[in-house]
């Protein structure tokens, strides 16, 4: 192997390894679930950004509703 294909592999794993550090599942500890049970962490929490949000929605999309479910409104599903 020659030097600078070497010190490219080397650099492409330090890369992948950073990458994949931060790829770990979080746990929630009992005593954190109260505060993520808050009003404030709720995604519907403003009205109208949830209404905006769902005008987007139907702008592009051409449908109504249905956010928790996948698909669009092209009946493909």
């Amino acid at each position: 192997m020659n030097r600078r294909f070497q010190s490219a592999l080397i650099l492409i794993a330090a890369g992948a390894a950073l990458l994949l550090a931060g790829c770990e599942t979080v746990r929630v500890q009992p005593w954190e679930r109260g505060t993520l049970a808050e009003y404030s962490m709720r995604p519907d929490r403003d009205p109208l950004a949830t209404a905006m949000s769902e005008h987007i929605y139907f702008s592009r999309e051409s449908t109504t509703g249905g956010r928790g479910v996948g698909g669009s409104g092209c009946g493909c599903n």
